[in-house]
């Protein structure tokens, strides 16, 4: 397969080179310079550095370098940002709106560059490239002479002549360490994985896993660049070999649990943290507990058992029934006054509804008092919480509250009390059946252009997680479930290599398994996604530490790229999924049982209908 035409790198330095006359020429001929006025401070014309850009910092004068620092002074006072040891040619056509480039990164002559552009370290966009509309791209991406990243579509539709119709845009992600080779097109919405190798003339039209070579029009993958043999749709490496993987991973992961828990633990205060100097939280006790469980089958050594359990039930409020955060001295912090519906807003103590609960479970005990906030709320006030949730503009936390409530009156049941008042389990899922949208099979809409399906999901991974999977009954509209999630699944800004964080593959890989339990529609794209997915979040283990949770600020919040018990917690539970749905979760020996657990809590409900609501897939 031939990588001609953009010769990025023929010397041992990355770049061609000729020589003429004793003189290092990189890619233009003697008579195209000896035909220009030569500059008189250097031994090369200006136009040298249009064509041959990576010389730039070792060739210039200092004329050329006071006119290069005057151009990217204009460039930074429009509001580029260009890193140390950065190029652009004076005779590119560079137009943007956004444009970040990456230190020792150039944009050579004759590119048009336009649209939202921003590169990590090592970026190289050659003469007569095209790069448009929101791209981004790694470290050390070359894209070759006369390519182009369109990162953006014209409508064409019949009604109206094709230059009146609207533009969108999905935006080009490119991973780290890509070779785009001459002649290229990348089409809108397409991302290119880590590693990746894309012939001249190739037409990328569809992502691309890591490690891809691949070249054609349309582009095909050819083979595995790690020398893995042929590779296919789902990925970069067979189901046989994924199962290897994730075997050895979870060997590797077993043989260093007890260090990574005793790396939470505060042996002077008896408490855990997500990671050494990190606040001491119920949560992080309750993440060691669930990692405990998915590594070791037994609860975390530091404690005896009744140790852990004592310590958690003494958490609890014995009048709301919620588990505050700790206070400082480690015992249970104030709860904030109830809201006029009796409701304890709260996001960190709904959220412990969830994990002490699940956490006592493994440890083989329970609450010690019911949820009180949940029995108390009548049918009338509950639905009027609903309508009053932020569906419209923060589905994530709309979905959050019906986890806890649902979780809540699941807690109850246990207890052998009351879910709530009389008719409000009746009523949560009548109304969940009156409001979900059969287009989408979601709750809610999306927030904004700029955010995607991202709250709109994630919002249905908690909502569906606290009531119909918790509570064994099928969701609505599978069918348009998977459409909504594959799309959003596709998506560069939360899932191109390197910025995936675990809320954000959790709350895709959970309803595409949820769902595909009621259908098998669009399966092989569901089995793709999950393929790729899970050979990149393997590769993410730190020995000795574990997961960390990813990039925040990039669809989720959590405790960011250093390794901890969330991120650990949740990147177990996250490559079961992803495991099951690519057919090798029985490789990893270990199943998750609590938070994460894929089996309903419990069974059906006697008075909830098992069918509470429509669940036709024909439209």
């Amino acid at each position: 397969m031939p990588l001609t035409g953009g010769r990025t790198g023929d010397g041992a330095d990355g770049r061609t080179s000729d020589r003429t006359g004793g003189r290092r020429i990189a890619g233009c001929s003697k008579r195209s310079l000896d035909s220009r006025a030569m500059n008189s401070e250097s031994s090369v014309d200006d136009s040298y550095f249009d064509y041959c850009p990576w010389d730039f910092v070792r060739r210039a004068s200092d004329e050329q370098r006071a006119a290069q620092a005057a151009l990217q002074k204009r460039l930074t006072a429009g509001g580029a940002s260009l890193g140390p040891r950065t190029y652009v040619s004076p005779a590119a056509g560079v137009f943007t709106d956004v444009l970040r480039l990456g230190e020792n990164s150039y944009i050579a002559g004759h590119a048009y560059v336009t649209g939202e552009v921003t590169t990590g370290t090592d970026c190289t966009v050659n003469p007569y490239a095209t790069v448009r509309g929101r791209i981004t791209l790694g470290d050390g991406v070359r894209i070759g002479a006369h390519s182009s990243l369109l990162g953006f579509n014209h409508g064409f539709a019949p009604d109206r002549p094709v230059h009146r119709q609207p533009l969108t845009s999905k935006g080009i992600t490119v991973g780290d360490d890509v070779w785009i080779g001459s002649n290229v097109v990348v089409l809108d919405g397409v991302t290119i994985g880590d590693h990746c190798v894309v012939g001249a003339g190739a037409v990328v039209t569809k992502d691309l896993p890591p490690w891809t070579v691949a070249a054609g029009n349309p582009a095909r993958p050819l083979r595995d660049r790690r020398g893995q043999g042929s590779t296919s749709a789902a990925g970069p490496v067979t189901a046989d070999s994924l199962g290897d993987a994730v075997a050895r991973f979870a060997d590797r992961a077993r043989s260093q649990a007890a260090d990574l828990l005793a790396r939470g633990w505060n042996a002077d205060t008896g408490r855990y943290s997500d990671r050494p100097g990190a606040p001491e939280t119920v949560r992080a006790h309750c993440d060691a507990v669930e990692i405990a469980d998915l590594l070791l089958r037994s609860h975390p050594p530091q404690l005896a058992a009744a140790e852990h359990i004592e310590r958690l039930r003494a958490l609890q409020d014995p009048d709301s029934g919620l588990v505050p955060e700790l206070a400082a001295d480690g015992g249970p912090g104030v709860l904030p006054a109830p809201a006029s519906d009796g409701w304890i807003d709260d996001g960190t103590a709904e959220y412990h509804v969830l994990s002490v609960g699940y956490a006592l479970d493994l440890l083989g005990s329970g609450f010690a008092h019911p949820v009180h906030v949940v029995g108390r709320m009548t049918a009338d006030r509950l639905v009027a919480r609903l309508d009053s949730l932020p569906w419209r503009t923060e589905a994530w936390s709309a979905g959050a509250w019906v986890d806890c409530w649902a979780t809540g009156a699941h807690r109850n049941l246990e207890l052998g009390a009351e879910a709530g008042a009389p008719g409000t389990l009746e009523a949560l899922f009548g109304w969940l059946g009156t409001r979900v949208d059969p287009w989408t099979g979601m709750w809610g809409e999306a927030a904004s252009p700029a955010a995607g399906r991202l709250q709109l999901v994630n919002g249905y991974y908690r909502l569906t997680r606290g009531s119909f999977a918790q509570f064994g009954l099928q969701v609505p509209y599978s069918e348009r479930v998977v459409d909504t999630v594959l799309d959003h699944g596709g998506d560069p800004r939360w899932f191109a290599a390197g910025r995936q964080n675990a809320c954000n593959v959790l709350d895709v890989a959970h309803p595409l398994w949820l769902v595909g339990q009621q259908t098998r529609h669009r399966a092989a794209e569901a089995r793709a996604w999950a393929g790729e997915q899970l050979a990149q979040a393997l590769e993410r283990w730190r020995d000795g530490a574990g997961f960390g949770f990813g990039p925040p600020g990039e669809g989720g919040a959590g405790p960011g790229r250093d390794p901890g018990l969330q991120g650990t917690e949740m990147w177990l539970a996250i490559i079961w999924l992803l495991a099951d749905l690519v057919g090798v979760a029985d490789r990893l020996g270990y199943r998750p049982r609590g938070v994460h657990r894929p089996e309903a809590a419990r069974s059906p409900v006697s008075r909830i209908p098992a069918q509470p609501i429509p669940i036709d897939n024909s439209l």
